[in-house]
This record gives structure tokens, sequence and C-alpha cells, in this order.
């Protein structure tokens, strides 16, 4: 699947890698940004095709389908490397934790970091403008469409604390996910609620983006808001669900959400 070219001004675009990954690329006037390079090989494609310059890459955390490419595409390029200041990574110039900002005006990109937490202990986000697009929402491996990340190194708490931060934001944020994981993920929301109709409709139009090679992402808030289990933990119906699998009563939505995890690790 090759990601479409950039119109002359700009764009936020997913390039695809791997199986199942999305570099997003941030592109405006020539000038390029690019967020979770796990390979450098589909950025340095489009760089040539478009003779576009690299001038950032953003880390939102250390697993190497996302920063496995920051070393190549540094010998390219001279970027500045953005990333989490708590976190392990191959190369790191501006070391970034909760309430500071990215501005690169001449991508017209500024983007506040949140902590995150969950995935892996020190995961952030960027949440707000890039290449005039506003709001968006690069969030890594925290939220997914349908789903969120699996808690390799963190708490139920802390990742439903995490999830709750994007909950606050706009609801016509772009969320902008790492993984092309939409359709298992709306399979299992569906099991959750399957009397949910926009969670219906959106597996419907997911499938047929699909089935023409494109894209299901980003999505936008409030569609997660609407059809994805781990932000609907209040939700009775979600709550009913969850306390159905966990064979017990769940009385608090960090406890829903910790039932839905597990519920999601072993679906099939």
């Amino acid at each position: 699947m090759k990601p479409a070219m950039p119109p002359p001004r700009g764009s936020v675009m997913p390039l695809p890698a791997f199986s199942d990954n999305y570099i997003w690329a941030i592109v405006r006037d020539g000038q390029a940004a690019v967020v979770d390079p796990g390979e450098a090989g589909p950025v340095l494609d489009m760089l040539a095709q478009s003779g576009l310059q690299l001038r950032a890459i953003l880390l939102t955390h250390h697993h190497g389908d996302h920063v496995g490419g920051v070393l190549e595409l540094l010998r390219h390029a001279p970027a500045t490397v953005y990333g989490p200041a708590r976190e392990n990574l191959p190369h790191c110039d501006v070391r970034l934790s909760e309430g500071d900002r990215v501005a690169l005006p001449e991508l017209d990109l500024d983007l506040s970091v949140l902590d995150v937490p969950g995935h892996t202990a020190g995961h952030i986000a960027y949440h707000g403008r890039a290449a005039g697009q506003e709001p968006v929402l690069f969030c890594g491996d925290t939220l997914f469409a349908g789903g969120c990340g699996r808690l390799f190194e963190g708490s139920p708490e802390q990742m439903h604390a995490s999830l709750q931060k994007f909950a606050a934001l706009p609801a016509d944020t772009q969320v902008c996910c790492a993984h092309e994981y939409t359709l298992a993920n709306l399979r299992w929301a569906m099991a959750v609620e399957p009397a949910n109709r926009k969670l219906q409709q959106w597996y419907r139009q997911a499938r047929q983006l699909r089935d023409e090679g494109r894209p299901t992402l980003p999505s936008t808030l409030r569609l997660e808001l609407d059809t994805n289990p781990f932000m609907r933990t209040q939700q009775a119906e979600v709550a009913r669900a969850a306390s159905q699998q966990a064979e017990g009563v769940l009385d608090t939505p960090v406890a829903v959400f910790a039932a839905l995890r597990l519920w999601k690790n072993n679906f099939k």
C-alpha cells in the first residue's frame, strides 16, 4: 500500500511500515517530520520521491518498531530527535515530558506533550497542530482504533488514567495511531457491545477501507468515545459485559478496564 503524495502546502499522512505499523509523516512546503520511524525505508522513499527535507523525528516510546529507523535516518539527514524523557532511546536531542511543547514553525507544527504511561513506563503523546491540521493526536501505542496498547510496563490504573487524558481532548481530534489493528479490535469491541449501532457501522466502513487497501486511520476521538470499549468503561453496557466476562462484580472504571484488557488479550 503506497501512501498518497502530499499536496503542495501540507498534510499529515501514514506511511505503512513492517506488516501493520504506521509512521506518521508531517509535510509542509518541502519540509517533513516523522513520528515513530520503526524502519527508515518508508521515510527515505518518501523524502526521495517528494524532494522533502527531514527536519524532525518525534518518538513516543522506546519499542524497536517505533525507534528502529532513527539512526539510519540521521545518517541521511541532520534531523532533530524529540522523545520521552524517561525512556532509553537510540538517540534523542530533546527530552520531553508533560507540559513541554514542540514548535516547528516551518511545518506549522505546535504540539503539547502528555505523559501517558501504561504501554511503557515513560510513554508520551503529542497533541495540537501539525502541517496546519488541528487538533491532531500522535498517540503511539497508547490508543488504537477500537483498542489500546498492552500493559507491558504499566498498570491498569496508569493506562486508564492515560486514556482519560485523551478523553478530555476536543472530540474532533484526529487520532493518529501507530498500528493498523482496527478490524481485529472492532471484532472484539462488537463482542463487548453487540447492540452498538455506531460500532457496527464503523466496522463495515473499516472493512471496506481495508478491502480497498486504504488505512482506517486517522480515527477521531469522538469515534473512539462512541465505539472503543477502553474509552467507555463508565457505560453500563460495557461494565455489564466486562463483569460477565470476569464472573464477578467490577465496582470501578479501573476494574472494568482491567477486565476488558484481560478479555482483549485472550480474544480470538
